[in-house]
């Protein structure tokens, strides 16, 4: 077995992995200059500077054993059975020398604490071997097949003993044993004691083979301190009490990370993991840290094989493509696997793509990334807090092949770092090597960069030596060198004294241990950042309990100082809503906020209050606009001057009536009526002005009043006209007597008592709903939110309407009826034919009003339309009396006064008879002139009463 051996009072053991796992069967691969040579030498650097040291254990001599573990836990297995050999009583009963004689054994070296291992399986493997021994009885196999294993643990138990001794095999097959059985598994044997399963069974089953060893009943168990083991499962005191490290467990490694991936807000990433308890407890703890905290979800988590086979990695590339947004990788690999998973991203043209965090097995070393800058550029790393050891480097760089003589693969590393050979039979024809000519020197004639862990080994050799130093000040007090109480060391209470070591390690960091053995999370982080085309790790940030992140100093590639994106999805907008996947809450849709809806939080989407809209971006809601018909609107251009006109031209009737009261044609209009309908017209026309002023109590009370009053008093007047044509005609048909109620006073009395009708119903609705303005949020409360109004108006439904007006329209289809049935009056007998126009035109107004304005209750411009195309219809059909009643009289009047005289007088019998016979001869008076195409009818109606005794009624001229 190659080991480094150096006498000394006291004995360590160091476990380094000088060189590689091996492949097509052999153990080791290939030599490993800075995590094997650097981190041995600096154990022979700790040793030297203690040995020399007069105040740190003073006349007592530190010596070594140093093993090489092939960066393998099975082989590091099997090497440090070397550590316990001193501890094994050898069972020589069945052995016989040739003369006879028992066998003369010699005791090995007696290790007091191991310094190691490197990697965290291997570190795993050797500590359930260095506390076995706690005063149990242990018996050690060597070689034996799964059959042979068997019948040995069947003669343990027949020995009676209650509780058998815990057994190990340091070559029992775990996939088939020597005699073709199936390796047992470590679960089968626990029952019976602690297993460990490395190589294949060499040997067949033979009593006398099976070597057993008994463990000397003083052994105690050995404490062994890391110097890079940094898996969360070393912290279990209860399985690995006897472990300690002077680098911080992945728990706090984890930690760092989860924090520096959510300070580039990075919340989707994947991990990839070497097998073995440091990649896959690495992962774990990330995993569990990014749930605690939250915000970061694993795509995918990736296991590369213990032992790859071809291709492997190319098939981690594209798996790991599979969630291409998922561009941050977490990888806690060691540097073998990390360097053959860049080289495969190359391979598949993914430079760039991928941003990798690599665990502290990556931290500032070159040799993953060595000809792969560019794939590797942007890369995140960690690394223990550490300096660099100047007098480390000093000594490395004296050691040549003549003072390092100690260091048995110091010559290979010559060889391998100078590129030369030292035998010349080691040279083949033709090629370029050269042969060494010890002259090389470190950092001279090759690249010299310390190795990142060399602080920490020299950390653990001098948590070692101070933890002797105290035992022995407390255990012999003022002896010179070992007294008996320390030969040999008690591993146990070593270990007590290295747990409670407190002093200033190589580089000025403190070193401690925890009650489980860890030392302080301190960090530095690194990133490898390529700047005119050289490379280099640059420290930008640190953590200790909490994250220093300098994201000014780091450099991505393709994209300068802007940070990348490695998120499931992109960040939702203003307005939208995240609706979550199912076990992903990283990943999420945003769905838009619709209609009146807005933003409340991240997840929630609320309607807004009926009076108000989303803002633009839909984050809150802010009031609906109010609107209302403008005086300057263009809706109102039009009803304002039909009004304006209309009022107008009413009151220049009503003045020019004043004016001549009392000719004839002003007097046979029925000048009471006539005033009283032009009062209605006048109405009509104001109403418009009521239907465009802002809404308000007062305004709404006056709609209520006047809307319908106007023409109730319009078509309340020409009912009665119509009713007293109607009336005389029918009376005048069977007598001569005049009809009942044809005064100007009962007309009058008939027209108030049909306009009373109209007050009482508007009285009525005031007591049972109080008139008020209200705002009308549905009524244009579109789809679209951006066109949302309320429109400001009075409480005026479109059934309220339909009965404030109905009552008015009632009174115009009577008024049409008694038209109709007095169509038979001919043209020359007063206004019966001028009220029937009138009427049949207001009807079709009537009829047009009802369809445009119930039609467009659903428009966007329902306010305007309908306040337009009433006022309009209230114009108009005032217009349309005023226009057919009073605008041929006020002519008369004007411009042919020689037409405003009375005509003779006739008796009702001869009147009456005169319009039936008319009838028949309705051509002739078709050509009268105007002046003479009145009728005579009823000319002194304005006469105080009819008389009596008289034979004859007379009428003055025009006088309905």
């Amino acid at each position: 077995m190659n080991s480094i051996r150096i006498d000394g009072d006291i004995t360590l053991g160091g476990l380094f992995p000088v060189h590689g796992r091996g492949s097509e069967g052999k153990a080791c691969g290939e030599l490993k200059k800075e995590k094997g040579i650097h981190r041995l030498e600096a154990m022979l650097f700790a040793l030297d500077r203690i040995n020399n040291d007069p105040d740190l254990l003073p006349n007592i001599t530190l010596g070594a054993r140093i093993l090489d573990t092939c960066s393998r836990d099975t082989h590091a297995l099997e090497q440090s059975l070397t550590f316990v050999q001193a501890l094994i009583e050898k069972d020589g009963t069945e052995v016989r020398c040739g003369s006879g004689g028992p066998p003369i054994i010699t005791k090995p070296e007696r290790v007091v604490g191991v310094i190691g291992a490197s990697g965290s399986s291997v570190s795993i493997m050797v500590a359930n071997i260095l506390r076995l021994f706690k005063g149990q009885e242990l018996l050690i196999c060597n070689s034996i097949g799964a059959k042979c294993f068997a019948k040995l643990l069947k003669q343990l138990k027949a020995t009676g003993a209650k509780k058998g001794p815990r057994v190990l095999c340091s070559a029992l097959s775990q996939r088939q044993g020597s005699d073709g059985a199936a390796g047992p598994g470590p679960r089968e044997m626990e029952p019976h004691g602690a297993v460990f399963i490395t190589d294949p069974c060499s040997l067949s089953w033979a009593p006398q083979a099976i070597g057993v060893q008994r463990l000397s009943r003083r052994a105690k168990p050995i404490p062994q301190i890391s110097y890079a083991s940094t898996a969360p499962d070393l912290s279990d005191n209860s399985r690995y009490d006897f472990f300690s490290r002077v680098v911080p467990s992945d728990t706090y490694q984890a930690q760092a990370m989860v924090d520096i991936v959510r300070a580039l807000k990075w919340n989707y990433v994947s991990t990839l993991a070497s097998e073995g308890s440091y990649g896959e407890s690495g992962v774990e703890a990330f995993m569990q840290k990014s749930r605690e905290d939250g915000g970061v979800c694993i795509a995918q988590s990736v296991k590369i094989p213990r032992e790859p086979k071809p291709g492997e990695f190319d098939k981690i590339i594209r798996r790991l493509l599979e969630t291409s947004n998922a561009r941050a990788v977490i990888i806690f690999a060691n540097e073998d696997d990390i360097r053959r998973v860049l080289e495969a991203a190359r391979k598949a043209n993914q430079t760039g793509h991928f941003f990798w965090m690599g665990s502290d097995s990556w931290g500032s070393k070159i040799a993953p990334v060595l000809h792969l800058e560019e794939v590797a550029e942007g890369a995140v790393t960690i690394l223990p807090k550490r300096m660099s050891v100047r007098g480390f480097d000093r000594y490395f760089s004296s050691r040549t092949l003549d003072n390092n003589r100690r260091n048995i693969w110091f010559a290979e590393f010559w060889e391998d770092n100078f590129h030369c050979k030292l035998s010349r039979h080691a040279l083949k024809k033709g090629s370029h090597v050269k042969k060494c000519t010890n002259r090389e020197r470190i950092g001279q004639d090759s690249a010299y960069e310390q190795e990142g862990k060399v602080q920490f080994v020299i950390d653990a050799v001098y948590a070692m030596g101070h933890a002797l130093h105290a035992m022995h000040r407390d255990l012999c007090p003022g002896r010179v060198g070992l007294c008996p109480r320390m030969d040999p060391v008690d591993g146990t209470q070593l270990l007590k004294y290295i747990r409670n070591v407190n002093f200033s390690g190589i580089a000025g960091n403190p070193v401690t241990f925890n009650e489980n053995g860890d030392a302080p999370g301190r960090y530095d982080i690194y990133q490898y950042q390529l700047r005119n085309g050289s490379a280099e790790y640059k420290v930008i940030g640190s953590w200790t309990d909490h994250l220093h992140l300098r994201i000014e100093r780091m450099l991505w590639p393709g994209s300068g100082q802007q940070l990348p994106r490695s998120v499931c999805s992109l960040p939702c907008q203003p307005g939208e809503r995240k609706k979550t996947v199912k076990g992903m809450p990283c990943c999420w849709h945003c769905e838009p906020c619709t209609g009146y809806q807005y933003q409340v939080d991240r997840y929630t989407c609320k309607t807004c209050p009926y009076d108000m809209r989303p803002t633009e971006n839909r984050t809150g809601c802010r009031p609906i606009p109010i609107i209302k018909l403008e005086w300057g609107s263009p809706w109102a251009v039009l009803p304002l001057f039909l009004a304006v006109a209309g009022i107008a031209a009413t009151l220049f009737v009503v003045v020019t009536f004043v004016r001549y009261n009392d000719t004839p044609i002003v007097k046979a209009s029925g000048r009471e009526l006539s005033y009283v309908l032009l009062a209605g017209i006048f109405l009509c026309y104001a109403t418009t002005f009521l239907m465009i002023a802002e809404p308000d109590l007062g305004t709404c009370s006056l709609r209520r009043v006047f809307l319908g009053l106007g023409m109730s008093i319009s078509y309340a007047a020409l009912l009665t006209k119509t009713n007293r044509i109607y009336r005389i005609f029918e009376q005048g048909k069977r007598s001569v007597s005049a009809p009942r109620f044809i005064s100007p006073a009962s007309q009058l009395a008939i027209t108030f008592s049909l306009i009373s009708l109209q007050l009482l119903g508007i009285c009525v609705w005031f007591v049972v709903d109080p008139s008020h303005s209200v705002v009308d949020f549905q009524d244009q409360r579109t789809l679209d939110p951006r066109f949302a109004r309320g429109v400001l108006k009075c409480d005026i439904s479109d059934l309220s309407l339909i009965c404030l007006l109905g009552y008015s329209m009632l009174l115009m289809v009577t008024c049409t009826v008694y038209a109709i049935k007095t169509r038979g009056v001919p043209e020359t007998f007063n206004e019966a034919k001028p009220i029937g126009f009138t009427m049949y035109t207001t009807c079709i107004v009537w009829l047009a009003f009802i369809p445009i304005f119930f039609g467009t209750s659903q428009s966007a411009d329902k306010l305007y339309i309908q306040t337009t195309t009433l006022t309009v219809s209230v114009s108009l059909s005032a217009s349309v009396s005023l226009g057919m009643l009073y605008m041929p009289k006020v002519y008369i009047i004007l411009f042919h006064p020689e037409q405003n005289v009375p005509k003779r007088k006739r008796s009702l019998k001869a009147v009456v008879t005169a319009a039936t016979m008319s009838n028949k001869f309705t051509q002739k008076g078709s050509f009268r002139p105007n002046g003479e195409a009145k009728s005579e009818l009823c000319e002194n109606l304005e006469a105080p009463a009819l008389a009596t005794k008289q034979t004859y009624v007379t009428y003055t001229n025009h006088a309905i």
